[in-house]
C-alpha cells in the first residue's frame, strides 16, 4: 500500500515536470516563430547580385562599377564587384561560376563570346534560374540565354569611326584595321559598322590584320609586319581598344605618328590618355557609368516582375565621336 502510494507520488511529479518543460519549449517556440517573418522579410527585401568583368581598375570598368553600386544603394539592393586583372579568362570565368553557386539573384557581366561563357550562362545559370544581363560586350541571346544586354550600339560605332575616318583622310587610301584573334562579338559589329560604310568607296582599301592576343609583343610584330607589307597605309584603326598603345608605339618607332589617321574607342586603359596626348586622331566615347545604373535598374525591374520579359535587343547607352584637334 506504501509502495503504490509512493510510486503514484513519483509519476505525478514526474507529470508535473514534463508538464512544465513542455509549456515552457511551446513558448519558446512560439516566440520564435513570431519572430522568423519579419526576419525573413528582412532578408528578402534585399536582392543580391553581382557585377563581374575581365578587367578589374580600369578607367572604364571603374565607372560600370560606380554606377552600378550607386543604382543598387538606391533600390535597396546589394552589389558586389568582382572579376579578374588583365583579362585573365581563367579566373574570369571562375569567379562566373562561383556566382552561380553562391545562387545570388542575378549576374551582371561582360559578355565573353567563347564556348565557355555561353555553357555557364545558358546551361548553369538557366537550370538555377539566375538572370544574367551583359554589359558593355554583348553576346547573341540566342547563345547565351542572356536576359538583355545594356551598352553602346558597337556596329553604329564601327560607322562613326569610318565615316570620320573618309572626312579626315579623304575617299582614297589605304587603312589597317586591327584587332585580335578571338575577334569577340562586340569585336565583329564594330568591324561590320566600318565595312559597311567603306563598301561604297572604291579607292578606300582596308587590311584586317590580325594579332594572336593584346600583348604588346604580338601587337608591335603584327604592326610591324603590316607596315612592311603596306608602306603606303595612310590610317589605322585599334578595333580591339587594348591594342591601341602598342600598335602607336611601333607606328612612333619607325616614324612620325602625325601623318597617319589613327582612331580607336575609350574602352581600355590607355585610351584616353593617348586620346589627350594627340596620338588618336579620333576616339569613340561611351557612357559605362550609365551602363552600370540602367543594368541594375533593368536586373531589379525583371527580379520583382515589373518588367517581363527585358527587350532582348538589349538597351543602348550614348555614344560619341571625338574629335582630335592637334596631332603633336
Amino acid at each position: 500500500m506504501l509502495l503504490r502510494k509512493a510510486v503514484t507520488i513519483i509519476l505525478g511529479f514526474a507529470c508535473l515536470v514534463f508538464l512544465y518543460f513542455t509549456i515552457v519549449s511551446a513558448h519558446t517556440a512560439f516566440r520564435s516563430s513570431s519572430q522568423m517573418p519579419g526576419g525573413t522579410q528582412e532578408k528578402q527585401s534585399q536582392y543580391r547580385l553581382v557585377l563581374i568583368t575581365q578587367e578589374l581598375e580600369t578607367p572604364f570598368w571603374d565607372q560600370v562599377g560606380d554606377g552600378a553600386t550607386k543604382e543598387a544603394q538606391k533600390d535597396g539592393a546589394s552589389i558586389e564587384i568582382w572579376g579578374s586583372y588583365g583579362k585573365n579568362q581563367e579566373d574570369f570565368l571562375k569567379k562566373i561560376e562561383i556566382a552561380i553557386d553562391s545562387r545570388v539573384d542575378g549576374i551582371i557581366v561582360q559578355g565573353l563570346d567563347s564556348d565557355e561563357f555561353k555553357e555557364l550562362t545558358k546551361i548553369k545559370a538557366a537550370f538555377y534560374g539566375i538572370p544574367i544581363i551583359t554589359v558593355a560586350n554583348d553576346v547573341p541571346m540566342a547563345e547565351s540565354l542572356r536576359r538583355t544586354y545594356v551598352g553602346s550600339d558597337q556596329y553604329l560605332a564601327g560607322k562613326m569611326i569610318a565615316r570620320q575616318l573618309l572626312a579626315d583622310m579623304g575617299e582614297s587610301g589605304k587603312i589597317i584595321l586591327m584587332g585580335d584573334s578571338r575577334q569577340e562579338y562586340y569585336q565583329q559589329q564594330r568591324l561590320k559598322g566600318i565595312y559597311d560604310v567603306l563598301v561604297g568607296y572604291p579607292n578606300v582599301h582596308t587590311e584586317y590584320a590580325v594579332t594572336p592576343d593584346t600583348k604588346e609583343p604580338q601587337v608591335i610584330a603584327t604592326t610591324q609586319d603590316y607596315m612592311n607589307r603596306m608602306p603606303d597605309v595612310k590610317a589605322f584603326v585599334a578595333v580591339d581598344a587594348n591594342i591601341a598603345s602598342a600598335m602607336i608605339q611601333e607606328i612612333g618607332r619607325r616614324s612620325q605618328v602625325k601623318p597617319y589617321f589613327i582612331y580607336s574607342f575609350d574602352d581600355s586603359p590607355e585610351s584616353l590618355t593617348l586620346f589627350k596626348q594627340g596620338k588618336l586622331d579620333g576616339m569613340i566615347e561611351q557612357h559605362p557609368e550609365a551602363m552600370g545604373k540602367i543594368s541594375v535598374s533593368l536586373m531589379i525591374q525583371w527580379l520583382k516582375n515589373e518588367t517581363v520579359p527585358l527587350n532582348t535587343d538589349g538597351y543602348l547607352t550614348d555614344i560619341r565621336m571625338l574629335k582630335a584637334v592637334d596631332k603633336p
